[in-house]
């Protein structure tokens, strides 16, 4: 059973192999994107179809042909030192996407949300998913074409600034809590 890689894990080290598989994201006219829901035939169809060429996960594209997030995390991708992630029209906008929006400024990156298409990822500097769990996680290769290497230096430097601003707002277990001892 396939899990999100997790920071610190083998597939999050060596970065992430990505496919475009034939099955699109559902139009969000039909079924929301934006909205967890039970209806996730279209993101396993494209999960089995990156199992069977060997990649970690699969690029879903919307019903028009633009990139809309993987089966399981947002994208984004850095060319010329711009970062450039997919609107969130055609995907689910996660907690982890929206902190690199914010921390992108911050760090002296411009960053924008706009339509993109499979052959700007393909022909990025960087490329990086995000996850809850996963946090920020380097793409290698989209389709058999190589990106960069690991995880390059915009990539990093968006993973120090997380991992700062959730070292200091995370609250300690059982905070804001009383707990009961017997």
């Amino acid at each position: 059973e396939w899990k999100p890689p997790v920071s610190g894990s083998g597939v999050a080290r060596r970065g992430l192999r990505l496919i475009t598989p034939s099955v699109r994201r559902n139009d969000p006219r039909c079924l929301p994107s934006r909205i967890h829901h039970a209806n996730l035939l279209n993101n396993i169809l494209a999960r089995l179809q990156a199992e069977r060429a060997g990649a970690d996960d699969a690029i879903m594209l919307d019903v028009e042909g633009f990139v809309a997030e993987t089966n399981s995390m947002n994208l984004f991708l850095v060319k010329d030192g711009r970062l450039v992630t997919p609107t969130d029209e055609h995907c689910l906008p996660g907690i982890t996407r929206a902190a690199v929006l914010q921390l992108a400024p911050r760090a002296g990156i411009a960053a924008e949300a706009r339509r993109t298409t499979i052959e700007e990822f393909r022909s990025a500097d960087e490329v990086f998913c995000t996850g809850t769990m996963s946090e920020l996680v380097p793409v290698v290769e989209i389709d058999g074409a190589r990106i960069g290497g690991a995880a390059g230096p915009v990539t990093q430097r968006l993973q120090a600034a997380f991992s700062r601003m959730a070292a200091d707002e995370r609250e300690p277990l059982g905070a804001g809590r009383s707990v009961e001892t017997r």
